[in-house]
Order: C-alpha cells, then structure tokens, then sequence
C-alpha cells in the first residue's frame, strides 16, 4: 500500500502541471504539511500543532492539527493558538531586546558584562563580554537553580565557575548566557525584561498574544506543555526566577511569531513601521564562526550548527532561526524571503533524533511547496524527488525509523534516501543563477577550537544592509597591546 501511495504522489508531483504552474494558492500545497502533522500525531511524537510559512508581505499557508488540550470539547489549534515558545525566548524577547539597546547606543557588543556584574570582575572572569553571551563563546556551562536561589544566586554561581577554555574559544550552547542577557537588559534599561519588550518591541510590533506570565483568565487558552498547565512555564529554572527570564518563559501564538519574523525579512520594517535599525539587524544575523567553521551563529540567532535542523533541506545558507525544547522552531530565510514556524503540544521528548527530523522535515517540504524561482524543469524535477521521499520516510514508524533517518541532535544529514537523491544534482539554481538549495551537510561536534577575532563596534555602525563573516575572540591585539578591530572576512559558507 506503502508503495502504490509515492507512486501516486511522484506522479502528481511530475505531472507538467506541476513542473510549471504556480497559482499563488495555499489550499493544495498546506495538505503536504497537513500530512506531516498527522503523522507526527500518529507516531506520537506531538498531540497537535500548527505550522505557518509565509514572507514579509504575511502568511501564505496555516496547516494546524489537534486540540488546544485533552478535554473533549477542547477547541482545534489553530494559528493564534498561544504556546509556551521555551527557548524562542532567546530570539523573540532577550535578543531584540539587547539588539535595542545597542541601537540606543547603551551598550556595546565588546563591553566585558563585568561592567554590570561585578562578580565576574572579582572571580576572574573579566574578558567575558556581551557578544560572548550572545554567541553561546563564554565558556560558562549550566547547572540548575535550587529552589531557594535568586538572579542574584544565579550571577555568583556563573561567575564562580572553573572553565579550561577562555571566552571566545569554542561553542557550547548554554542557557546561563542568556539568563545574564535578560538581567542584563534590566539593570541598563531599568526595566524588567517582559516590560521592556513590551513598550519597545510587541507593542510596536502589535503582537498581543506574546508576553511573559499570561494571566489567569487567559491561561486556559493556552496549549499546555508536558508537565506543566496552560500558562505555566515548563522550564525550571525560568519558574525559579519568576516566569521571566532570558532563556524562557515566553508565551506566543504562530500569527505573532509571523508579524516578528516579517519584522525581520523587512530589515527592521513592518507594515511601514520601523522598529530595529536595518544596521543592527543586519549585525543580529551576521555569521561568527566558531569551532574551526563548523558552527556559525548570529546574536542569539542559529545558522548553522549540531541544532539547526529547521534548515531543512533546501532554505539557503543565510538563513537563521531557533528551536524550543517545548517542541517550537521559527526559521528564516532572507535570500528566499521565506520563514517557516512550528509549535507544537510535544509529547515525545525521547525520541529526540525523530523530533528533530520533523522540525527538518516540515522546513523541506514548506520550501519545496512555496519556493517558485528555478532555473529549469530538471530542478524542480530534482526537488519533487526529494519532497516526495520525504513525505514517504516520515510514515516510518518511530521504533523502525533509525533506518532511515540520521540526524544529528538539532540538525544534520537528511533521510538516506534523500542524501541518494540529492547527490545526483546537489544543487537547486534560481532564475538569478544564485543557489537557492543544496543538500545539507553534516555538523560534527569537535573538540578543535577555533580561535576566533570579533568585529569592532565602529565595524558594526557601518554593516549596512551586507551580511557578513564575523568571528568571535576579545583577545584581538596589537602587538603595543592596544585593541585594534578585526579584519574583515569574505563570507565562507560551509558546503550545506
């Protein structure tokens, strides 16, 4: 049966309609996604959820399964569904939020976070700096608050810690860097990380249903997350410290993450509203490389890295986003003015390999559905392969589905058949002659440190609206031991 269905799919997918017509409708093209979802359901990876894919003019396609909770006259989900975002706290809250401040002029990317906590100063730990943070570069690992400690606890744990490697030096994925992020926000601005992002971002921005700590009468509208009930944040160290901290607690629905990622496609600008600088903007989502070129992040953003799975197989290599161990992703594809969001009520956190591939999964088939620029038939013929061997590996079951799938945690290699598929032509040309799509490469964890020199912040002012290759080091030195800014770097991106 399994086989007389990709059957009929390749044949739908080939037929010359589909080669060459493109009627900017979502309705047929959302029931690949719808499909995916369904099978998530079935597998028991998730228990409903919702995708949006859209561009800076808005959504172009909502698919959404399952109800908001367990009861039986539960309502369905749907796109103002609000979620628990978890680590999307990262990038929807603490990230624009610091980026704020730099726009402001209040802080600088280079300013050791000493500056603000003593307590790093007095432990040796001074050369730490604000861009060290954003990158996951600061050397500092996690630990979990008990349930008596305070921010305050938090910071002189941090800075107590023993660390081989100095800041700068490699990458490790560190919820404590942002935790300091979103305390730092509070003690420059003199507000409050929720209220801050409140009177500078969502308001702007006209986001309603994103915001810290939901109150009561709306906390039964809210998807519940495992463990924990509508309106309570899932992560405990973010409850330890009162529902708002840096690294999660967000709560928000896959309208309002649409209207930020359209904020970001549109270089600041959103319905003729500016609300970041385009030159910060541009500096958020800018590559540092880090371990050797093998992992390259934006502030705060993932672009390529062991967790970027949302890439998918075919947005570009500028694009950027994140993950929340809720079950969330956003992804965003500026080259291709495409983003990708999923939230989901997870239930599997196990199967983590299989969770991963179902972030990756629902990014390729949403670039293969909506993305329109090919240089020729034998293109599109290329992607509907590999759509279709998608569609058919996600009905593997989970137990069978190490068979087919290899992915590293976050995000790496496709499906075997799709890596077969995608080695005939690797690549996926646009009408402009740029490559739109490749097959994704596979992210090593390495021990090999890469040290690495970052931009001035006189470099940052003049980005303009160029991506570029930055690095991350606050060691860069003449040899009078004076701080000189870091060479400019022509953009090496690793093979995807």
């Amino acid at each position: 049966m399994r086989i007389v269905t990709l059957i009929l799919l390749l044949c739908s997918l080939l037929s010359p309609q589909a080669l060459f017509a493109y009627t900017g409708s979502s309705s047929g093209l959302s029931s690949n996604i719808d499909l995916l979802l369904e099978r998530a359901i079935s597998r028991n990876l998730i228990a409903g959820g919702v995708v949006v894919v859209g561009n800076r003019e808005g959504i172009i396609s909502s698919s959404s399964r399952g109800q908001l909770n367990s009861l039986s006259d539960a309502p369905p989900i749907n796109d103002r569904t609000v979620f628990d975002v978890a680590s999307l706290t990262k990038v929807i809250a603490t990230t624009p939020a610091i980026i704020k401040l730099l726009d402001d002029g209040l802080i600088k990317m280079s300013d050791p976070i000493s500056r603000w906590f003593p307590e790093f100063s007095d432990a040796g730990r001074g050369e730490i700096t604000v861009l060290h943070l954003m990158t996951h570069t600061s050397g500092l690992r996690d630990f979990m608050l008990s349930s008596d400690r305070t921010m305050q606890g938090a910071i002189e744990r941090a800075a107590a810690q023993q660390s081989g490697n100095g800041p700068g030096t490699d990458f490790k994925y560190a919820d404590i860097n942002f935790i300091l992020l979103g305390e730092l926000v509070h003690r420059v601005s003199g507000k409050a990380l929720d209220a801050f992002c409140q009177e500078q971002i969502y308001r702007p921005l006209g986001t309603r249903e994103t915001l810290f700590l939901p109150p009561d009468d709306l906390a039964s509208d809210v998807a519940p997350t495992s463990g924990t009930n509508g309106g309570v944040v899932q992560d405990q160290n973010a409850r330890r410290l009162g529902g708002v901290a840096g690294h999660a607690g967000l709560f928000s629905s896959a309208y309002d993450l649409s209207r930020f990622a359209r904020l970001m496609l549109g270089g600041g600008v959103i319905d003729g509203k500016r609300i970041l600088s385009e030159q910060v903007v541009t500096q958020m989502t800018s590559s540092y490389l880090c371990n050797g070129g093998d992992v390259r992040r934006g502030l705060g953003w993932d672009i390529a890295s062991p967790y970027s799975a949302p890439r998918g197989s075919f947005l570009s290599d500028s694009s950027f986003g994140h993950t929340g161990y809720s079950g969330s992703s956003i992804w965003i594809d500026p080259d291709q003015d495409l983003f990708v969001i999923l939230l989901t009520r997870r239930v599997d956190y196990r199967h983590v390999k299989n969770f991963n591939q179902l972030r990756r999964d629902v990014s390729t088939i949403a670039a293969a559905d909506f993305i329109v620029d090919y240089a020729d038939a034998a293109s599109l013929l290329e992607m509907n392969r590999i759509k279709a061997q998608v569609l058919h590996a996600s009905t593997v079951p989970v137990k069978s589905s190490a068979r087919v799938t290899r992915v590293a945690a976050g995000g790496g290699k496709a499906t075997k058949q799709v890596t077969k598929v995608a080695a005939r032509s690797n690549k996926v040309v646009g009408q402009s002659g740029k490559v739109v799509a490749s097959s994704s490469k596979k992210w090593l964890k390495t021990k090999q440190a890469a040290q690495c020199a970052t931009k001035s912040d006189k470099q940052v002012a003049k980005a303009g609206a160029r991506r570029r290759v930055g690095s991350i080091s606050s060691k860069t030195k003449d040899k009078a031991g004076k701080t000189v800014p870091a060479q400019k770097k022509r953009r090496t991106m690793p093979k995807s």
